[in-house]
């Protein structure tokens, strides 16, 4: 370890924010500084849901500049991470082929029926353990095929979010593994594309670059962008290109206990670390995914439609002229009786954009429930809604993997959201350990830190996490009034899911 302090910078693309922050490592403890905030909203363009690459980029190059100054100096290293399962297409000249799609456009819906009448579902899943979804990129590329038919485009390359940044920084073209590994096109067990499943639905292996494992020192940053944000030279490296690969690098776990983690905000990503893939037919059916981990871990996760819920009520509240910050949402919620009515926060109707209270009372009305009125009420249904389906998952992955699990760690910017926490160690009966807030820089900055040299295992940079960033521990309260609840729940959503079949 360096006696010196070590300062890299982590830029972090989430969906609805991006933040730079640079870091400071002592060889035992981290210290991070937000330099740069900003919004990352998607943009409408006629029938197509795009990401805006270019206003990104100029705000990761913003990052970059207010990074620099803030330390005197140029950071040692810049690693990017972002969601999972989209992309950018560049020709052979390296120019971006429009604005990437984003996930929750709908153009994927029919390529994947499509796709699926030439490989079977349990096929590919069997190889990638990723769970079908229209939102892959898998299906994403598929859709496109007749536009690269069209545009003579046997030479474009496609680079997933963190990569095709990590690309115009650098002018390396390499796929990170974390990042990959949501893609359903990534051979679970063996680490690599997947030739049988390109074959299959006809995607040109030339599409693809090779695959990084993260940690992994790409190039310098280029020569015209050091002259334009005056700079000196600068290592990009490829850290955990997935964010939630990023958060879960940083769980301050010390080995002795059996734990779930929840990488909460916009999206909950509940799962487990493993050493091998689980690729049962059962966990397939529970809609469970395998995706690629720092150290060659497992994560064995569910995707939870998180605190989008909330995230889009407030925006809709917004625009009836009524703004609200979270902590007023959330005070509103604590204030408010136990909701009577729930939501299947894994229910895809959630997905898509748009007034979300509306969707949560229609939800509510077509299963027989009380429909919530207020905002509070919606609100408090929202809250108690993903505790139980935490609890739910929770259930799933001790009956897929065998084993007991003791204690909850969550990270992420939803941790803010306590009373989020709280009613999820009471729902599981677990003791939630809550922290770090950002996680995903974190673990970021920390896994450029182990590219350096500075530290050598995940257990290590685990240690690092514990001894910088205490977190704090909730314990369940009233565990036989909601275990009674939570059967309420749990009758409930077998019965919308006998419905549903």
């Amino acid at each position: 370890m360096s006696t010196q302090s070590l300062h890299m910078m982590a830029v972090d693309f989430g969906a609805s924010s991006g933040r730079a922050v640079t870091g400071a490592f002592d060889g035992r403890r981290l210290s991070i500084q937000e330099v740069h905030r900003f919004e990352n909203e998607p943009v409408q363009l006629g029938d197509r849901l795009h990401w805006d690459f270019l206003r990104l980029f100029h705000e990761l190059k913003r990052g970059i500049t207010k990074a620099r100054h803030q330390l005197g100096a140029t950071p040692a290293s810049i690693a990017v991470d972002t969601w999972g399962v989209d992309y950018g297409l560049v020709d052979p000249q390296g120019r971006l082929i429009g604005n990437p799609h984003h996930y929750r456009d709908l153009r994927s819906e029919p390529a994947m029926k499509e796709a699926l009448r030439l490989i079977r579902e349990a096929d590919l899943y069997a190889r990638t353990g990723i769970q079908s979804s229209s939102i892959n990129t898998v299906y994403q590329l598929f859709s496109e095929v007749q536009l690269r038919y069209e545009q003579n485009a046997d030479d474009w390359r496609m680079l997933f979010m963190p990569d095709l940044f990590h690309y115009y920084l650098s002018g390396v073209m390499a796929s990170e593994y974390t990042i990959a590994s949501t893609s359903g096109m990534i051979d679970a067990a063996h680490r690599n594309w997947s030739t049988p499943i390109l074959d299959a639905l006809a995607l040109p292996s030339t599409l693809l670059n090779p695959v990084v494992m993260p940690g992994t020192k790409l190039g310098e940053i280029r020569p015209d962008i050091r002259a334009e944000l005056a700079i000196g030279a600068m290592p990009v490296i490829a850290a955990a290109g997935h964010d939630t690969a990023a958060a879960v690098a940083s769980i301050p776990t010390d080995g002795d206990a059996r734990y779930a983690f929840i990488s909460s905000g916009t999206w909950s990503l509940m799962g487990i670390e493993l050493d091998a893939p689980v690729l049962t037919e059962q966990s397939r059916r529970l809609l469970f995914s395998n995706e690629g981990g720092a150290d060659g871990r497992i994560r064995l996760l569910k995707n939870i439609m998180g605190l989008w819920l909330l995230q889009e009520c407030r925006r809709f509240w917004a625009m009836e002229g009524a703004a609200f910050d979270y902590a007023e949402l959330t005070e509103m919620a604590r204030l408010a009786p136990h909701s009577s009515s729930y939501i299947d926060a894994g229910d895809a109707v959630f997905l898509p954009p748009g007034n979300m209270p509306q969707r949560i009372q229609e939800y509510c009305r077509a299963s027989g429930q009380a429909v919530p009125q207020s905002r509070p009420e919606i609100i408090r249904c929202i809250l108690e809604s993903l505790a139980f389906k935490y609890r739910q998952t929770l259930d799933e992955i001790e009956a897929l993997t065998g084993e007991d699990i003791e204690q909850i760690h969550m990270v992420g910017g939803g941790i803010q959201n306590r009373l989020l926490c709280q009613l999820t160690a009471n729902v599981t009966g677990r003791s939630v350990i809550a922290g770090p807030v950002e996680a995903t820089s974190i673990g970021n900055l920390m896994m450029q830190a182990k590219a350096h040299g500075e530290v050598k295992h995940l257990a290590d940079i685990r240690e690092v996490v514990r001894q910088s960033y205490p977190p704090e521990i909730y314990v369940p309260e009233d565990a036989e009034e909601w275990e009674e609840r939570y059967r309420r729940y749990d009758q409930l959503r077998a019965v919308q899911q006998a419905k549903g079949n």
